[in-house]
């Protein structure tokens, strides 16, 4: 089973090490990290470390673009590339000693409507050697709204489930559109919904509305909480609560979760496992310094402790 992988709007991850964010100071960076990033080639990288088989589909442009596909290169992440005249964006992520994490992500290169056409011919193209679909991460500047969810049409035609990870608009659109599985976080679902989701019965229901909308599974993710996954044909919801680990990192901890449980759909397994797959890999993830992954022994490890209702 093979997943095609969509990745819109990547990135190269730098990770700046300070003992401590001095504000109006200056702040001496005592080590650098830069690797391939953004939502989808996080994805797509937790994917293939999991046992899956995922071709990534991404714009990249400049001298920034160049490094990231020469880091896929490394990594031996099979890719396609669209080109763009725009430079490939670098997101930047402040670790501090004690004071947790700061993270700067400017918005990108802006797509063409050729490129933007380009994409969505690509996508067409790979779908007809692919199982399954995952669309994740933020819309470059240039494309419209409902681009995954025109993403998500063509993932129908080809008879190939979609799921989908974003926020905003372009979740909005997403949804109507009907996409296998959505994955929002707390914070996404309540701006979907229009309204604050501070008890977890306002998120049932805020959860069960986006279910009704797609008619498929809607999981959400709750941080170091663990994860609940809405079922279609009135099945139960299931809840997974996650290990307490101690946490280093908190970047990709979704994308984790996500690939994990693409990888359990790919495979055919049942909702329980997929969520406890999920869990565990998010909970692994945010053990690892950012971009590393840590070994498949440590999520089987932590997947024995996921405990699902």
């Amino acid at each position: 089973m093979r997943a095609l992988v969509l990745a819109l709007n990547p990135s190269i991850d730098v990770e700046w090490r300070v003992p401590r964010v001095r504000w109006e100071e200056k702040n001496e960076v005592i080590a650098e990290r830069r690797w391939p990033g953004g939502k989808g080639v996080n994805v797509a990288r937790w994917f293939q470390h999991l046992g899956g088989v995922s071709r990534l589909l991404l714009p990249l442009g400049g001298a920034t673009g160049r490094e990231l596909a020469a880091g896929l290169r490394r990594e031996r992440l099979p890719a396609t590339i669209v080109p763009l005249r725009e430079t490939t964006r670098a997101n930047v992520i402040v670790t501090t000693d004690g004071q947790g994490q700061l993270r700067f992500n400017p918005l990108g290169p802006r797509l063409s409507r050729d490129e933007w056409r380009s994409i969505l011919q690509s996508t067409a193209r790979e779908l007809t050697r692919a199982d399954i679909m995952i669309l994740s991460g933020s819309l470059p500047r240039g494309v419209p709204a409902d681009a995954y969810a025109r993403l998500i049409e063509l993932g129908h035609r080809a008879r190939v489930r979609t799921l989908l990870d974003c926020d905003g608009a372009a979740l909005a659109a997403g949804v109507v559109a009907k996409p296998f599985l959505v994955k929002p976080n707390v914070d996404e679902l309540a701006r979907w919904s229009g309204r604050a989701l501070r008890t977890p019965t306002a998120i049932e229901r805020a959860a069960s509305a986006m279910l009704r909308r797609t008619g498929a599974h809607v999981l959400v993710s709750l941080g170091g909480g663990g994860a609940l996954l809405f079922r279609p044909a009135n099945e139960p919801p299931l809840t997974a609560t996650a290990p307490s680990v101690r946490v280093l990192n908190t970047v990709g901890a979704g994308d984790a979760l996500l690939a994990a449980v693409a990888v359990r759909i790919a495979a055919g397994e049942v909702t329980e496992e997929w969520l406890r797959a999920g869990v565990a890999a998010g909970t692994a993830a945010v053990s690892c310094p950012a971009g590393r992954l840590p070994a498949r022994s440590v999520v089987r490890k932590v997947s024995r402790r996921v405990s699902i209702e």
